[in-house]
């Protein structure tokens, strides 16, 4: 009766790898039970979640070929671009979210084209615009940009707003930290860094003031929804976001989140499905309206 925090089913929102080829549905190892999906996969599997109460899906293409540029991020007949088509043709009424960044279509993956051995912000800005404008064009809902580019918001803006995608909102990936956590996610989307590390561009772990900064700089540049990845190391910065801004705040609950949760529940150290629903409740608990989680289909299930 008095519970002040509940969770739903739509608080959720379930990412999907999405791969080239024919009825392949491979396992991701350190992250048990998510699979790299061919199209036809991904369809059943975005059907499934809108079938348990889930909203949302969030997309994540890998394409057969990588270059430096991430041309593939960008293309018409891309592996993502594709893949809404097909859910959006499949479940209409299902929202569909494009990330977009270029590490899982470049063969360096990095976030962004490099010059040298740096990474070009400026020189990124088009083609993540590029890539916002074909994904909205194939019927993504929503644009995700997790670059973590400064001015993106801005640029995808202007570029949605002049091919008459004025209405398509962005959910700015606006506090996303330089983390470990990360580490199944690169194996999941084949877009680990083959030299240094993205610590130039995403923030600094110990820096709750500048993620405040951040936010503020995409909110002025039109997002609207902020983010912060990861959660559940970052409760005090969603807290932070959630009293300095009103818009709609959703937390990434993030593949090593996820991994530890898995580990520690086959191996008997904690009660899975309990400690699951804990940490979720703890992400909303801290002022997220949204969680992008790989649990996503499990605590529907149990809710």
């Amino acid at each position: 009766m008095v519970r002040e925090t509940r969770l739903s089913p739509t608080d959720f929102i379930y990412p999907l790898f999405v791969v080239e080829g024919r009825d392949v549905r491979r396992p991701i190892s350190s992250m048990p039970g998510i699979f790299n999906l061919s199209l036809e996969h991904a369809v059943k599997e975005a059907k499934h979640a809108k079938s348990l109460g889930v909203p949302s899906v969030i997309l994540f293409g890998i394409p057969d070929h990588k270059d430096a540029r991430g041309t593939q991020a960008y293309a018409t007949d891309g592996i993502v671009q594709r893949a809404i088509r097909e859910i959006k043709a499949a479940e209409p009424d299902l929202q569909v979210i494009a990330d977009v960044c270029l590490c899982e279509y470049t063969d360096h993956g990095h976030c962004g084209v490099l010059d040298g051995n740096h990474v070009a912000n400026d020189a990124t800005l088009p083609l993540l615009a590029q890539m916002a404008v074909t994904c909205a064009q194939a019927g993504a809902d929503i644009i995700a940009p997790s670059d973590m580019m400064d001015g993106r918001i801005g640029a995808i803006r202007k570029a949605l707003d002049e091919v008459k995608h004025q209405d398509t909102p962005i959910m700015a990936y606006s506090a996303k930290y330089a983390s470990g956590f990360y580490g199944p996610f690169r194996e999941a989307a084949q877009s680990t860094p083959q030299f240094g590390d993205r610590r130039g561009y995403q923030m600094d772990p110990g820096n709750v003031r500048e993620a405040i900064r951040e936010t503020a700089l995409d909110v002025d540049e039109g997002a609207d929804f902020i983010m912060v990845k990861p959660a559940l190391s970052y409760l005090d910065v969603i807290r932070a976001l959630r009293e300095n801004f009103d818009l709609p705040l959703a937390a990434y609950n993030v593949s090593g989140e996820y991994a530890m949760l898995k580990a520690a529940g086959q191996n008997g150290w904690v009660d899975y499905e309990r400690v699951m629903m804990e940490v979720l409740t703890s992400i909303k608990r801290a002022g997220a309206d949204l969680i992008i989680t790989y649990h996503a289909l499990e605590a529907a299930k149990l809710l």
